[in-house]
């Protein structure tokens, strides 16, 4: 078949899935043939041949009818650009004629062999068809505002009768599918055709009686689609591919965007070529948030690429086209220094330390708040432009705070849900910052806003409360699942849903669990237990303490060593016999503000070593690097004790992973030390709790731990691994989303909505 579509509002227009759909059927099928019938000039088209996501058409008509060229070379198909050009009077004898006319705007855009202005007034129209009939020329009128000079008898239809006729085909292999008026032609020719929804009212009305003519409900490519069922007389091969296509769609499944500081693919370089790659570890969020579109959803995935010049545009690019074939990368481009800005120091110096409670710490400078701001604000575009009605916006963490507001402006009816992976503080914390109106009002615009545990839900609307005027709705038992008194950050009640005063906000603890089963899966591999078996061996005896964070003040490494050493102080008995292994990843380039802190890790963990080391023996073993999740994993098997002690922490998955990989582990368990202010500690009541602040708890909680029976440890680990378990990733994912589909909206215009709610900028 030869299909004959237009392009804005048609083959480039409609839901994202349905584009997905009809681009991978025309990919897919060698049978068909694609022709691009535009309004546009080629070299306007010649853009769109550069997109990996749109199929490259065979053959290109364009400038309304007037261009006829093969879309592989883009040469002229002779002999039809020929009589065409004998045709045209050329576009300086056009304008001339013309340029006595009032309120006709020339449109200076890249065409051949016609002329196109802009108008309103169809007076006018008239006018120009009187003055260039001398010329042997005709006026195509469209959209009530596009008026085309073309010479007589070329059109969309009639070029489209040469090509087909040229190419030695049959008509009734033939489908055109348009949306605005100057595609009526192409139905005037005999072909079968699709009008499709959401077209020009004028186009519906003058195909109305004309045979072999559909008009589809669903807008651009998902009105192709409804027309390739509609039609039988198309081959059973397009039919198949049709019925595949229609049964991957839920219609009750809206599209899904997802907004994260990160794609799931690595970028590497081989042979010159940039190459994408999956992410090395298994673990984490990214490859569950990739899952939502595994059974062919529908989705974007928004995120930052650096790119050579601000202002840069990048296309969408497939992330995974066999996998996820209706899952675009959407890139919002940003230059090296934007990055610099937005990431490592107005991040890091304003938000990350008030974030963790570290006030003294937290600089703020209003410039580069500006640029937060604008960086939230192209964000929010991008989501803008790439959702479809109705889509659900799943944003992530503190860098996009501002994008729920942005975006509950300019797209009201979209679902938009927001998670905090970081903890959230207390209201006299939080209001130090000097822009926490505008961020509290964007987050109170979300539908449903998740946290990791109930503490940070309550510090969310104790700080919401202290800026709005907003009341609790709903509170929930925090309880079994979540200590409460019994915890440094537990509380009794969860607030879970609050009321602004024109609309209802969702609200909700969701602590993210660990990929439990591709752990399981590792440990069933001969190779992993026998690296254990030699490790454990190279310690002839010794504990292994481990400890693993990534090199940050919040993670409090100093506090560590400097209580391990007290420890090797005060029980010499131990000496010999534990070895502390602390992995800390280094933070990302350019971030000069853990420098210090690595000195001083370097030069404690030279006191104690030299202080206590021998030739069996060193008691401190550091390292600065990043190590794969596989590698961690083998040490987590090897592990006495697992020592994570942040002074503040969103959540803390390397507890969950050592817990869950010491549940596959046959013999005597390891046990788990876990700081109060890390919010895993309110889900994992059998780890000992330790308070990071005070040295002597420190001490004595791994006294505890080395001296603790074996039956206590089988007890404490078995409980703790039915937990895990239980609350993997999966869960995570699922317990949000059905937390997000419940959500009831109240229905709000952006004009309703208060200044004191939407106070987002400047």
């Amino acid at each position: 078949m030869i299909l004959a579509t237009d392009l804005d509002g048609t083959f480039l227009d409609g839901k994202s899935i349905h584009k997905q759909q009809l681009y991978r059927l025309v990919r897919d099928n060698s049978s068909i043939t694609l022709v691009f019938v535009t309004g546009r000039g080629l070299e306007s088209v010649i853009p769109i041949l550069n997109d990996p996501i749109i199929p490259n058409p065979d053959f290109i008509i364009c400038d309304v009818g007037a261009t006829i060229v093969n879309g592989h070379t883009l040469e002229p198909v002779e002999p039809l650009q020929a009589r065409i050009e004998k045709k045209w009077p050329g576009r300086l004898k056009i304008i001339d004629a013309v340029s006595q006319i009032e309120n006709l705007s020339y449109q200076e855009v890249p065409q051949q062999r016609r002329c196109s202005f802009f108008t309103q007034d169809e007076k006018k129209v008239q006018e120009v068809k009187e003055i260039v009939a001398s010329l042997n020329c005709e006026v195509i009128y469209s959209a009530d505002r596009f008026l085309d000079v073309m010479p007589i008898g070329v059109n969309k239809g009639q070029s489209l009768i040469e090509l087909v006729n040229y190419l030695g085909k049959n008509q009734n292999e033939v489908l055109v599918a348009g949306d605005t008026l100057n595609d009526l032609a192409m139905y005037q020719c005999g072909f079968k055709g699709v009008v499709v929804g959401n077209a020009e009212d004028k186009l519906v009305n003058a195909i109305h009686g004309i045979e072999c003519v559909y008009c589809a409900e669903s807008p651009g490519a998902g009105g192709i689609l409804e027309s390739l069922d509609y039609f039988a007389e198309f081959s059973a091969s397009i039919k198949r591919v049709t019925r595949k296509i229609k049964d991957e769609e839920n219609s009750n499944t809206p599209q899904m965007i997802m907004m994260y500081h990160r794609f799931p693919y690595d970028k590497t370089e081989l042979n010159g070529k940039t190459e994408r790659t999956a992410p090395k570890s298994p673990n984490g969020i990214l490859p569950t948030l990739q899952s939502f579109f595994s059974n062919g959803r529908s989705g974007v995935w928004i995120a930052w690429e650096e790119v050579e010049k601000e202002g840069e545009t990048l296309r969408n690019i497939y992330i995974d086209k066999y996998k996820y074939p209706n899952l675009m990368a959407s890139r919002v481009g940003l230059t090296k220094n934007q990055v610099d800005v937005f990431y490592k120091s107005f991040a890091k110096e304003a938000f990350w330390p008030t974030i963790f409670a570290f006030a003294d710490k937290a600089k703020f400078n209003h410039n580069h708040w500006d640029h937060f701001v604008n960086i939230n604000r192209l964000f929010t575009e991008k989501a803008a432009e790439q959702a479809d009605h109705g889509a659900i916006i799943w944003i992530h963490d503190y860098n996009l705070w501002l994008v729920p507001g942005l975006l509950r402006q300019l797209r009201p009816d979209l679902t938009i849900a927001f998670f905090h992976h970081t903890p959230f503080p207390a209201a006299n914390t939080f209001n130090i910052l000097p822009w926490r109106r505008q961020i509290i009002s964007s987050l109170l615009q979300c539908d449903y806003v998740g946290f990791h545990i109930p503490r940070y839900v309550e510090n969310f609307v104790d700080v919401a409360s202290s800026l709005f005027p907003i009341h609790s709705l709903k509170k929930s038992n925090c309880a079994p699942r979540f200590l409460t008194y019994s915890a440094a950050i537990g509380v009794n009640k969860m607030t879970t849903s609050l009321h602004t005063g024109q609309r209802e906000v969702r609200v909700g603890a969701n602590p993210v669990g660990i990929n439990v089963e591709y752990i399981h899966k590792f440990f069933t591999e001969s190779q992993v237990k026998q690296k254990i078996a030699k490790m454990k061996g190279n310690l002839k005896g010794k504990k292994m303490i481990l400890s693993a964070e990534r090199l940050d003040y919040v993670k409090g490494p100093l506090e560590k060593l400097l209580a391990f050493e007290n420890f090797l102080e005060e029980y010499p008995e131990f000496h010999g016999k534990i070895e502390l292994v602390n992995f800390c990843t280094p933070a990302a380039e350019g971030m000069k503000i853990y420098d210090e802190i690595r000195l001083e890790l370097e030069r404690i963990v030279g006191k104690i070593n030299g202080k206590y080391s021998d030739m069996n023996w060193t008691p401190v073993r550091l390292f600065f690097r990043s190590i794969s999740f596989d590698d961690i994993l083998v040490y987590y098997g090897v592990a006495d004790i697992a020592w994570i002690t942040p002074l503040r922490d969103g959540l803390n998955l390397v507890a969950k992973e050592y817990i869950a990989v010491q549940g596959e582990l046959k013999g005597e368990k390891g046990v788990l030390i876990l700081s109060e202010f890390a919010g895993a500690a309110v889900e994992l009541p059998y780890a000992i709790l330790t308070n990071p602040y005070d040295p002597k708890s420190l001490k004595e909680n791994l006294l505890q731990a080395l001296i603790m029976s074996p039956g206590e440890k089988q007890l404490r680990m078995e409980r703790l691994y039915e937990q895990v378990q239980y609350y993997d990733i999966d869960y995570w994912a699922e317990d949000f989303m059905s937390r997000l589909t419940t959500v009831k909206n109240f229905s709000v215009s952006p004009s309703q909505i208060s200044d004191n709610e939407m106070e987002l900028v400047n």
